[in-house]
């Protein structure tokens, strides 16, 4: 791999830049992982350049500057990288690095989620539901949810169970808010959590009441 590196393959360039940044096989260096990232970077390679926005973004190994990151991002967004047009999107969406500009925001989460990358999807579901820049529609909301949430993306699982619980955009149906709660309580969700244990507190109020009813009509 390093003589790949060395001899110009930008996607070996990449590789051996994130093993440095990880640690993966040689010690954790950010230096030397932005130093290889950035060649790669330079070559073209949009993985390559979306790495390197990553290290502006964390001030791993470069100093903090979001403008240089969202130049990186744009770079890779560009050629089509998923993970650059939704970190471009999450720029623009709260204006770091570049003026916040919702539409913006919309359209680079837009290109993201239509290749099946989960936190766009589920980020296009927030506008949508909120309708921000788009009309509300809650229907196009909770199939964005779906669609991250199949790929158990957690904030998009509890969104989801939230419009099945709602009757927002799906038939309202208890069992399935509740399965996807489950889902999404399992990866640590802290709302899903919330909302099952109020989902299953009513539920015991509710079998209690009707216990009750039946022990006073005996």
């Amino acid at each position: 791999m390093r003589k790949a590196a060395e001899e110009g393959d930008e996607q070996a360039q990449c590789y051996l830049g994130v093993c440095y940044q990880t640690g993966q096989s040689v010690p954790q260096d950010y230096d030397e992982a932005v130093k290889w990232i950035r060649r790669g970077a330079e070559g073209g390679d949009s993985v390559s350049q979306c790495y390197l926005g990553v290290c502006y973004q964390m001030g791993h190994g470069v100093p903090q500057e979001f403008g240089e990151a969202a130049k990186w991002y744009r770079e890779a967004a560009e050629q089509g990288d998923p993970a650059a047009q939704f970190n471009l999107g999450l720029l623009y969406e709260t204006g770091q690095g570049v003026t916040q500009n919702y539409a913006e925001a919309l359209k680079w989460y837009q290109e993201s989620a239509e290749q099946g990358y989960p936190v766009a999807q589920f980020n296009l579901g927030v506008f949508y539901e909120a309708g921000q820049v788009v009309p509300q529609n809650y229907q196009i909301a909770a199939e964005w949810y779906r669609r991250a949430a199949e790929q158990e993306c957690a904030p998009a699982q509890c969104n989801l169970g939230l419009c099945y619980e709602t009757g927002r955009g799906v038939p309202q149906n208890a069992r399935e808010a509740v399965k996807w709660f489950i889902r999404a309580a399992r990866q640590g969700d802290k709302t899903a959590q919330h909302n099952l244990g109020v989902y299953y507190a009513s539920l015991e109020a509710a079998e209690r009441a009707l216990a009750e009813g039946a022990t006073e009509g005996a």
